[in-house]
């Protein structure tokens, strides 16, 4: 191991931040120079990790993600626990940085001492989540964090690939109904856990009422995503902490009936599969865009690409030769 990995490596576990935020930042880094040492530090710290509560937490926009994430850190905090939030922001096309910055939107988590908040650029990731979230958790879970959340960017069709890293996950709803209930209804609710209807405080209780009727309804007409549960849906408010406490309660329920059934290692093995794969794919597409005679045959067909004289999937096959016969 270098001096510099074994320098990180120390310092997660002796749960510094600054060394669990350059390690996140190492791990991260597309550079070659980086990978080797990056997995060196992971398989260092591995039998450090795996005990946290890892809860994935993804909505629409303006369902109240990030106050809710932070209502639940701040009452897993009360209960004695450290939290860890990754919160995967959308990325500039620009800059490739983050654009929301979600730590400026828990500033009382932040203050807290046993709470790490780390906004990450996704980078143009699908799924809603970075490339590297899944070792970012490892990470956190070396440092001592025993809860994990993850804030995806968003939800829709792509926006499923956290429920791959988490042992939970959580929907969040606005009080809604009609064609904005619809849009949500079959692959994300199939996905979820629980599903939380935020915002139900004032004005809109009553919205947020008819609209837990109207997801419990159409839960019923899903098959569940595991044998003998049923999808939670809960009321909630993150401004006023009205059900934040239950919600917590009902989570760290959930997690401790995974654990007790061996459900939640078969998950854990069933995602370390499934991540391989991931790995392997984002490789080859890594390898084959630095691949020389790819990049020469590219530019040889961009144009006829461009005018569409030539089909994508001819380029690509084309270019999988290239790769092949470097």
């Amino acid at each position: 191991m270098t001096q510099h990995a074994a320098a990180l490596a120390a310092g997660v576990t002796a749960g510094d931040r600054r060394a669990l935020a350059r390690a996140i930042t190492l791990v991260e880094s597309a550079k070659d120079a980086h990978r080797d040492e990056a997995a060196e530090l992971l398989e260092t710290l591995m039998p450090r990790t795996g005990d946290a509560v890892r809860v994935g937490v993804s909505g629409s926009p303006g369902a109240g993600k990030s106050t809710l994430i932070e209502a639940i850190g701040l009452e897993a905090v009360g209960d004695g626990h450290r939290v860890a939030v990754l919160a995967v922001d959308p990325s500039s096309t620009l800059s490739g940085g983050s654009i929301l910055g979600d730590k400026t939107r828990m500033n009382e988590l932040s203050r807290r001492p046993e709470a790490y908040i780390r906004p990450t650029p996704s980078r143009g990731t699908l799924g809603g989540v970075a490339r590297h979230t899944r070792e970012a958790i490892l990470l956190c879970e070396a440092a001592g964090f025993d809860v994990v959340l993850v804030e995806t960017v968003g939800v829709g069709q792509s926006e499923v690939a956290v429920a791959d890293l988490v042992d939970l996950f959580v929907l969040v709803a606005s009080p809604a109904g009609g064609d904005e209930l619809q849009g949500i209804k079959r692959g994300i609710i199939e996905l979820a856990d629980f599903i939380v209807v935020n915002k139900a405080d004032g004005e809109l209780e009553q919205a947020a009422l008819r609209t837990s009727v109207d997801l419990r309804n159409a839960i019923h007409l899903m098959r569940p995503k595991r044998t003998g549960w049923e999808v939670e849906v809960r009321m909630c408010s993150a401004l006023t902490g009205s059900g934040i406490a239950e919600l917590w309660s009902a989570i760290g329920a959930a997690h401790a009936r995974l654990v007790s059934t061996g459900e939640l290692d078969d998950l854990r093995s069933g995602q370390a599969v499934e991540g391989m794969w991931r790995d392997v794919s984002d490789a080859l597409v890594d390898r084959l865009r630095s691949n020389p005679a790819v990049i020469r045959r590219i530019r040889e067909l961009q144009e006829a690409l461009v005018t569409g004289t030539v089909l994508p999937s001819a380029v690509a096959r084309e270019l999988l030769d290239a790769h092949d016969g470097a």
